[in-house]
């Protein structure tokens, strides 16, 4: 299968970096020791990952970005403060001109993902929110063009979900549904949704969801982000069907939501640098306790300055996790994503086997059962 050969190749450049550094003495898989941050960076850079919840156009680089903004005669402080807060919307409304812009941040984002030992990433983009540049199709290609040029250049693979623009109306949705239909391409795997979710709940959006799932399309939904209901999670999974979710801190404000989720194996993408909670009262670190499976994502790495091995790091030095749940996360993030089963299976078993190899590596003392 096309995907599994993309695969093999991300592979073949897994070997690990050298990890020869102080041991960090984990007793217990939540027992971090300071002190031994060489080993433990050295460790999430070189560690095998997936990444599922990323935005392109809040992956963009601030080089990039800055050289296509002054292209369309913004200024140089301006530049500066839409990069540090409205990256996106800049893009949709000011700066993208052509598909070959999406082609380039594609492109650039995977170069850096794999450069942080990313194998391979399922990418969200608003195509509404383009739509008044070019057509759907024209910058769909442009994406899976960069996508198949990343394969080649740096042995990462790539998934496109599609995302609904929440802030849009529900027959943008709809049509952007239609577009997905009228434009089948085996890298356009699924349907997702994003932007600001206070008063925008997910089932205003049912009929795209619809017509996706009918289609055959995977299903994925930001919800219970920023403290709102966790009523949003129960109707995206409830009602829409979707398979895993973006977020859905607020999930544990409903014990039995909690516990159904758990139940089903339902995947939680997390994101350790959102900004609206502290480390230490972020529901991350109550989720895997309460049974639900969570994997770290970047999700907007331009907005919140972070790179795959600092998200992983911060799984450790600031919510508490230790190496061995790293380990669950990373196979999380494999079961969850969506690549074909065959797929999924040669990436399990290749990721498992680095993992343990680097974690002997790295901490000799012994941090794997």
């Amino acid at each position: 299968m096309w995907v599994l050969g993309l695969l093999h190749g991300a592979l073949r450049g897994m070997g690990g970096g050298s990890c020869h550094h102080a041991a960090l003495p984990v007793g217990s898989s939540r027992r971090y020791v300071r002190g031994m941050s060489d080993a433990l960076d050295t460790f999430c850079l070189a560690l095998p990952k997936v990444d599922l919840h990323v935005h392109l156009l809040g992956a963009v680089r601030q080089s990039t970005f800055a050289e296509m903004a002054a292209g369309c005669g913004i200024g140089a402080a301006e530049i500066e403060a839409l990069y540090a807060g409205e990256v996106p919307r800049a893009l949709e409304q000011r700066v993208l001109r052509d598909p070959s812009d999406l082609h380039r941040i594609t492109y650039e984002h995977l170069q850096d993902a794999a450069a942080h030992g990313v194998r391979h990433s399922e990418i969200s983009w608003n195509p509404t929110g383009t739509q008044h540049l070019f057509p759907y199709a024209r910058g769909a290609d442009a994406i899976l063009a960069g996508f198949a040029d990343a394969a080649t250049d740096f042995g990462v693979s790539a998934l496109l979900i599609p995302a609904i623009d929440r802030e849009d109306t529900p027959e943008a949705a709809t049509q952007l549904a239609g577009w997905m239909l009228g434009h089948r391409r085996d890298a356009i795997v699924g349907l997702g949704i994003d932007y600001r979710e206070t008063d925008r709940p997910p089932e205003l959006f049912w009929k795209a969801w619809r017509m996706a799932k009918g289609a055959g399309f995977r299903l994925t939904a930001q919800a219970g982000e920023s403290g709102c209901h966790p009523r949003n999670i129960e109707t995206a999974i409830e009602l829409l069907e979707v398979e895993r979710i973006d977020h859905g801190y607020t999930v544990l404000e409903d014990p039995a939501l909690t516990a159904r989720c758990a139940e089903r194996g339902i995947l939680f993408t997390v994101v350790p640098s959102n900004p609206d909670y502290q480390a230490l009262d972020h529901p991350i670190r109550r989720m895997p306790a309460a049974g639900l499976l969570i994997h770290p994502g970047t999700d907007a790495p331009a907005l919140y300055q972070v790179t795959p091995t600092r998200c992983w790091r911060m799984m450790v030095e600031d919510f508490g996790f230790g190496i061995v749940d790293l380990r669950d996360f990373m196979l999380n993030g494999i079961r969850g994503s969506f690549l074909p089963e065959p797929s999924r299976r040669h990436l399990e078993a290749a990721f498992s086997a680095e993992f343990d190899a680097l974690a002997a590596e790295c901490f000799p003392e012994g941090v794997i059962a």
